[in-house]
């Protein structure tokens, strides 16, 4: 009898997905700048340009104005990031530096700077710094100003974990610019289902943070060591497309991720384990009291 096809990709399939698919799925994701940030980085061009034939306090002026809203989409650029790293945890802290709210001022400032080469006057400039201003915090906001926390548990446990895994973020951030100079997709593609493994169990760790003494070596001394080889392995390829030492950086990355992802899968283990203990101590408990039925 013909048996119909159900995959997991089929219409009729299933749909559950596990927690690791669950959680490199959150791993690729598009820059959360993009183009409505980085388009902020044009105008300071066409304002030194034009003031070019002005005499040199406007051309001054304008390359002060330049120079600040430059500043501002930088900003605003790495704080669309900051945020997006926020919203996608469920423990963290607040960004030490709020970069949306100093590019908001920044902005303001260049735009009145930049007008007063337009001869508009003081309190004109004032008044055009400030609509910028308000017209940048109505389509950016603000900075996450509180730290996240999950109910129930304790603080200071948190922010351990916070603080192991903002380390982790840097290392994996580290890696990633490494190994991107080899311009080799490949290897490229190779780091990235490494930092995977590595982000699934860092999420891990958020969702209990008793998991964090199992986890915090691989998270700290682990990724610390993958992190240095990885910038060895990339000045030595940039500089000599060596096919053993790509191999010997392939295994090297396949033993860290199996060593991650079966970490991983005991801390979840251990939390069902912990649960079923839970459970069966409560049951026991009320049969004790002849609240439950024998």
């Amino acid at each position: 009898m013909a048996q119909k096809f159900g995959g997991q990709h089929s219409p009729d399939g299933p749909t559950q997905t596990t927690h690791s698919d669950r959680i490199v799925a959150e791993t690729r994701q598009v820059d959360a700048a993009g183009a409505k940030a980085n388009i902020l980085f044009i105008p300071a061009i066409p304002l030194v340009f034009t003031s070019l034939n002005d005499g040199p306090f406007t051309l001054g002026l304008a390359l002060v104005g330049a120079a600040t809203l430059t500043l501002a989409a930088w900003l605003l650029r790495d704080g669309l990031r900051a945020e997006a790293a926020y919203k996608a945890r469920k423990v963290a802290r607040r960004p030490a530096l709020p970069r949306k709210l100093a590019a908001t001022v920044l902005t303001g400032v260049g735009v009145a700077v930049a007008s007063v080469t337009n001869e508009v006057g003081i309190i004109g400039s004032v008044l055009y710094g400030v609509i910028a201003s308000a017209l940048h915090l109505t389509a950016f906001g603000i900075d996450p100003l509180r730290n996240k926390n999950i109910e129930g548990v304790d603080l200071f446990q948190q922010d351990r974990v916070a603080r192991v895994i903002d380390e982790a973020e840097k290392h994996l951030t580290a890696m990633r610019a490494a190994i991107s100079k080899t311009g080799d997709r490949v290897l490229e593609a190779r780091v990235d289902q490494f930092q995977n493994a590595a982000r699934t169990m860092a999420r891990t760790v958020e969702e209990d943070p008793h998991d964090l003494t199992g986890a915090r070596k691989y998270l700290g001394v682990y990724l610390q060591g993958a992190r240095d080889a990885t910038i060895k392995f990339s000045d030595l390829y940039t500089r000599k497309k060596d096919a053993s030492a790509k191999a010997d950086f392939e295994a090297l990355l396949t033993d860290l991720e199996t060593n991650f992802t079966a970490r991983t899968e005991k801390m979840l283990l251990d939390d069902r384990s912990d649960m079923d203990v839970e459970i069966k101590v409560l049951r026991d408990r009320l049969q004790r009291e002849g609240v439950t039925s024998k």
